[in-house]
Formats: C-alpha cells, structure tokens, sequence
C-alpha cells in the first residue's frame, strides 16, 4: 500500500464530515490534506486507545522523533512519508507538529478541565494548529485568513468535544469545564452514566451557544478573497453548524441518544457550499 493510500483510509471514513470536507478538493490539495488528517488520527489513537499511560508517552515520543525525521527527509512511517511533498513544497512551521503532539500529552497529564481557558489552549493544539496547516495547504492571500482558520479549527473541537461527551466521560476525560459543570449543577458521573437531566440541557446549550458565536466570529475574519480556497474548512464549519441546529431542535437530549446527519445530507451542504464559494469569490 502507498502512503497517500494509507493516508486515505486513515485521514477519514467514507460518510464523516471530513470525508465530505475533502471530497470536492484538487487530488493534490485532497492528498495533503489526507496526510495531515491522518497524521492527527494517528497521534490521537495513541491517546484513545492505549490504556497504558507509560505506553501512550513512549509511543507520543517516537511520532516526535518521526517528525523531526520528516522534516530531516528520512521518514519510516507512511504518513509521514506522505506529509514529505507538503512539508517541503510548503515550508510548513516544525512547531505546529510539535504543538499537535503537545497537545496529546495534555490529555495525558489532563484528563479533565478545570476551566475554559484550560479547555482553549487544549483546542488551539489538537485543533486551531491543525487548521492553521490546513490553511497552509489550500493557500491564502491574506494574513487575517490564519487568524481565521485558528479560532475555526477551534471551533471545529469544541464542536467535537460536544457531540463525543458521553463516549468520552465514559473514558474518563472530561472536556467540558469543572467550573461550569459546578455552575449548571451538573455531577461529572451523570455524564458517564447517561443520566439525562435539565441541568445537563442547559449546560449544553450554554456550551452550544458559545461555539456557534466561535463559528460566527471566525468566519468573519475570512476575507472575502480566500473564502473558495478555505472551502474545505468552510464545508466543514457548515455540516457542524448544521448538527448544532439538530442538537438544538431535539432539546440539548445528547446524554438520551447520539445525533448525526444523513450521509445524503452531508453531500448536499458540502455540494451547496463548495458551489456558493466559488461564485462569491472575487476573481
């Protein structure tokens, strides 16, 4: 297997928001993109499934140290060895993939958060770097663009971290704030064991509310010139925003049932939003 092919099974499954994401890309923007993605799943596996935390530090140092092989020109692994053509055509910063790994190891030393500002920095890493190379890859005219696609990918986890809260304090980690879990009156273990309740609504549609602002002020920082090359972040931002709406309309249920979009439905937003991107773009 090739590494753009291992890329491409890895970066994201047939029917997921970032398979939709890169579905109406370039081939060659798609296969970097592909590395990227399939970089980030691979470090964050180490966190999500190694039960070990000696074995999940040791396995985290050795992706650093493929990195800055990577970056050397004698990468052994095949995501590494696809994300080479990105990484040298492009110039892309060493540090981001040093901060995307630094932000794996928070979630070893931290599995829960005790504060939004905590939260941020934790997103900025796994999420707001990632977009910041996602920028990068598609390309951008203006500076503001960066700034954009930081608080989007923010936006994009914080999204995320929303739609996994059960599976995830089922695990063990809890994203959601402590402070504001005490403030919405919410136990920590009611998450866990699915224990559906007003307080819990509320302190979903506080959390819900403030992403939806997050998306909303990132998106106006795009400029209006690098909205079509960003539109694989922009399909992005439309198929969360659409599942916020849903969560919405079902009443904040998330601890009583998991919500997704159709398959269908995904290719319809992605399909709308790459067409109405590439019209308004001035040329």
């Amino acid at each position: 297997m090739s590494p753009d092919e291992y890329c491409r099974r890895k970066a994201a499954r047939s029917g997921s928001s970032r398979y939709y994401s890169l579905l109406l890309l370039p081939p060659e923007q798609r296969r970097r993109m592909q590395a990227l993605y399939a970089f980030c799943r691979e470090v964050g596996e180490v966190v999500e499934q190694c039960s070990d935390i000696g074995v999940a530090r040791r396995k985290l140092e050795w992706w650093r140290e493929e990195v800055a092989r990577c970056f050397a020109g004698n990468p052994q692994h095949p995501v590494t060895r696809a994300l080479q053509v990105p990484v040298h055509d492009l110039n892309l910063p060493l540090e981001y993939f040093q901060e995307i790994l630094d932000g794996q190891d928070m979630d070893l030393d931290q599995p829960r958060r005790e504060s939004f500002n905590e939260l941020a920095l934790y997103c900025h890493r796994v999420s707001g770097v990632v977009a910041l190379l996602a920028a990068e890859i598609c390309g951008y005219r203006h500076r503001d663009t960066l700034r954009h696609a930081e608080q989007l990918g923010s936006a994009f986890q914080l999204t995320r971290i929303l739609r996994e809260v059960r599976t995830d304090a089922r695990r063990g980690r809890l994203y959601l704030p402590l402070d504001e879990l005490e403030r919405f009156g919410v136990n920590p273990l009611d998450l866990a064991n699915g224990i559906d309740s007003d307080a819990a609504r509320r302190l979903f549609a506080f959390q819900a509310q403030r992403i939806r602002q997050q998306y909303q002020q990132a998106l106006a920082r795009l400029p209006a010139g690098d909205r079509h090359a960003q539109r694989s972040h922009l399909v992005l931002a439309a198929l969360y925003q659409a599942w916020l709406d849903e969560v919405e309309a079902d009443g904040y249920r998330l601890l009583q049932h998991r919500l997704a979009l159709t398959p269908l439905r995904k290719l319809w937003i992605a399909w709308k939003t790459v067409r109405r991107e590439a019209r308004a773009t001035p040329r």
